[in-house]
């Protein structure tokens, strides 16, 4: 997962250095008024790595059934829409609704004891489609040409579609909460073409909610104390 988040980096990283060729090269300027609009609109499309940080509990230095608990990460796909207003010269408000699919976070257990037919190692697989809800504060830098990058942060609200799934509610499995809420902060950079606005982003996302539903007859769950979302993101925003 490590390779994959640092290929997406490199990937950023060159398609950002294309863009800022192709925004200097540009003698023309374009969306001259973009910065005057009080308000615009777009779309978002992006990858994302989340994972869970998990906290055990006192019971997890008492156990000898349960060895390591470990959280592993997954990739998804982002799809959402943007609203943007004008605060002043250099800030505005964004509000971004997105359907977070494909992550399917994971705890992986290393076993001391296990019964008949069960393996060392087992892995509690917690698939997760979001419904996010994004609420931020934009500092925009000066314009250079065809170029502007920006800093953002805000807070969010998240709902777990799949927490009701038969997969997330089988016994032998974990139960995450429905509902988180968290914090999230992150930069991103404008190029003004003809007809659109392109905007690369990446942010980090930082859940503050306990997620965990003890439950004290599941090994799994009672050696765990406290587990909160986290999640990298990289977008591309498109506006009108």
């Amino acid at each position: 997962m490590h390779y994959l988040l640092r290929k997406q980096i490199v990937l950023l990283v060159l398609g950002l250095l294309g863009l800022l060729q192709y925004s200097y090269a540009q003698k023309q300027l374009y969306r001259m008024n973009r910065e005057d609009q009080l308000y615009y609109f777009g779309i978002t499309l992006g990858y994302n790595s989340s994972y869970l940080q998990v906290n055990k509990s006192n019971l997890f230095t008492q156990s000898d059934s349960i060895l390591l608990a470990e959280p592993g990460s997954s990739g998804g796909i982002t799809m959402g829409l943007m609203a943007t207003g004008r605060l002043g010269e250099h800030f505005q408000v964004r509000a971004n609704p997105q359907l977070v699919i494909g992550g399917a976070r994971s705890i992986s257990y290393q076993l001391g004891s296990t019964r008949l037919g069960e393996g060392n190692t087992q892995i509690q697989r917690l698939p997760s489609t979001l419904v996010s809800f994004p609420f931020q504060l934009k500092f925009n830098s000066d314009r250079i040409g065809n170029f502007r990058t920006y800093i953002m942060g805000g807070v969010k609200y998240d709902i777990d579609l799949s927490s009701n799934s038969t997969a997330r509610n089988a016994d032998d499995i974990i139960k995450l909460k429905r509902n988180d809420f968290g914090v999230e902060a992150g930069i991103g950079f404008n190029f003004y073409l003809p007809f659109v606005t392109l905007s690369p982003e990446i942010k980090i996302s930082y859940g503050l909610s306990n997620l965990h539903q003890t439950d004290a007859a599941l090994k799994y769950s009672n050696v765990l104390d406290k587990i909160q979302s986290r999640m990298i993101v990289f977008s591309l925003h498109i506006e009108d």
